[in-house]
């Protein structure tokens, strides 16, 4: 049996020992990226990697192993270590996979194809394709067609006939208004009685008419009503040229031909749609909730001054969100940073104004 001469187990031993120092190196690079790791994430209350400092820890964890790492007790598990280092080798044969045919469209392309479509109802897809090709984007008729398609937007020819109630009011509002009743219980000697208030709103400048208070909204007290509002010296409805109402029965048949004789177009919204007429819906919920459900009624006479204070009380002394948060019929005082402050009270202070006094 032949033996290792000397200098065979000299080189035993050098391999031996460089193994031991390059396991013991690679334990000492980890220590020290994870010290370097500890420094960078004092002060937090939670230990969270960002992804370079998973890539270092990753990295030098792989050399040293699932083994060693437990015996060195690091900041994470060996399981977690190894399992990012997989990742990055994951990321890093992860390829961009082109799909075959034409690229696809942006989504920047068919929200312009769409928002074109919707302002211009009458324009065809060959139309929508130039307007695109005017603002630097070269896309097929059948491109357009079939964004509209996915979107459900019907061709030209149909989308014209369908227009839709917001389109109908930003090209009316102008010339517009909205009529509606609402109610309120009054004591009377004869006990406790409903009275009707019809009211008028003009809605480009929200300006509200009280065209009557009645206890019987009948056709003959409707058509006086009518030709009241379609003066032609001071109606307020003078230039209007539609007026939305429900399908109240108290809108007759001889109270619309009225209004039609003069130019104003009468707008039925749907059955059981108030939603359509927001605005006047609004202005009932205004009055009721700050005014009459906060009083109770004597007489008739009672109920006309609470109702003309708030109208009052509206038009000039109260914001409106839907006017830029301004007021309909502003004095000089207002927005004036000098003067004394002074309130304004209605209906015994259910109401108040705060302006400056004038100079």
């Amino acid at each position: 049996m032949s033996t290792l001469t000397f200098p065979a187990w000299h080189f035993l031993l050098a391999c031996l020992a460089g193994w031991i120092h390059r396991e013991q190196q690679q334990r000492l690079e980890y220590v020290q990226t994870e010290l370097a790791v500890a420094r960078e994430m004092l002060g937090k209350k939670r230990l969270r990697f960002n992804d370079d400092q998973r890539r270092r820890l990753a990295a030098k964890g792989k050399e040293v192993g699932r083994k060693g790492l437990l015996e060195i007790g690091s900041l994470v598990t060996p399981d977690t270590l190894l399992r990012w280092h997989r990742e990055l080798i994951a990321q890093k044969w992860t390829f961009e996979r082109k799909s075959p045919g034409r690229p696809p469209v942006s989504q920047e392309m068919m929200d312009l194809t769409v928002k074109l479509a919707k302002e211009n109802p009458s324009a065809g897809f060959d139309k929508i394709q130039g307007m695109l090709a005017n603002l630097g984007h070269e896309i097929s008729d059948t491109t357009v067609k079939n964004i509209l398609r996915q979107h459900g937007i019907e061709p030209a020819p149909v989308r014209t006939k369908r227009t839709t109630w917001a389109e109908f009011l930003r090209s009316h509002t102008a010339t517009m208004a909205a009529c509606d009743f609402f109610t309120t219980e009054v004591w009377t000697l004869g006990g406790l009685v409903t009275f009707y208030v019809f009211f008028v709103m003009e809605i480009a400048t929200r300006r509200v008419h009280i065209a009557g208070i009645t206890i019987s909204p009948d056709s003959a007290w409707m058509k006086q009503v009518a030709r009241n509002l379609t003066d032609c010296q001071d109606g307020f409805l003078k230039g209007k040229t539609h007026l939305i109402m429900d399908r109240d029965g108290s809108f007759t048949e001889e109270f619309r031909e009225i209004l039609k004789t003069v130019g104003v177009k009468p707008v039925r919204l749907p059955p059981q749609s108030p939603n359509l007429n927001s605005f006047a819906e609004r202005w009932v919920r205004s009055i009721k909730s700050e005014c009459l459900e906060r009083m109770i009624f004597f007489g008739e006479k009672m109920f006309r001054h609470a109702v003309t204070n708030f109208v009052e009380h509206f038009h000039a002394e109260q914001n409106h969100q839907g006017l830029e948060n301004k007021i309909i019929q502003p004095e000089d005082s207002v927005g004036k940073a000098k003067g004394e402050i002074v309130c304004r009270e209605r209906l015994g202070g259910l109401l108040k104004y705060y302006h400056r006094r004038a100079a």
